[in-house]
């Protein structure tokens, strides 16, 4: 993504990239960054929870319209759980990251979506 909006930037258009390694992100060099301590891969807010979504997307315009200088990184407050375990078990097999209730309603979206595409095929 870096290389992306670096090739942006130079075309005169504004970026702001989402990131959940704050430390590569700040070597990387974007104009405008922000930083989500979460699990890799969650750049833009919890699974299925579209308040925190739309939060960390507004603080991404919100940057967008107010950065008064190139290479801002702005760490968001949110955090992933009121436990710290995840952070120590993300690289392993045990991947306390979303809850039950959260993975069965990723199960059951997977489900609808391949259903939906099976029937489009036929």
């Amino acid at each position: 993504m870096s290389l992306v909006a670096r090739v942006l930037e130079a075309g005169g258009i504004s970026t702001v990239t989402y990131t959940n390694a704050r430390d590569i992100a700040a070597s990387a060099g974007n104009p405008r960054q922000i930083f989500l301590n979460y699990p890799l891969g969650n750049p833009a807010g919890r699974p299925n929870d579209p308040e925190n979504q739309r939060n960390v997307l507004r603080e991404g315009l919100k940057l967008l319209e107010n950065a008064d200088r190139p290479g801002i990184i702005v760490d968001l407050p949110y955090s992933w759980s009121d436990s710290r375990e995840w952070m120590e078990k993300f690289m392993t097999d045990e991947q306390p990251f979303i809850s039950d209730d959260a993975e069965a309603k990723r199960q059951e979206l997977l489900q609808k979506a391949r259903k939906q595409k099976v029937e489009q095929l036929h």
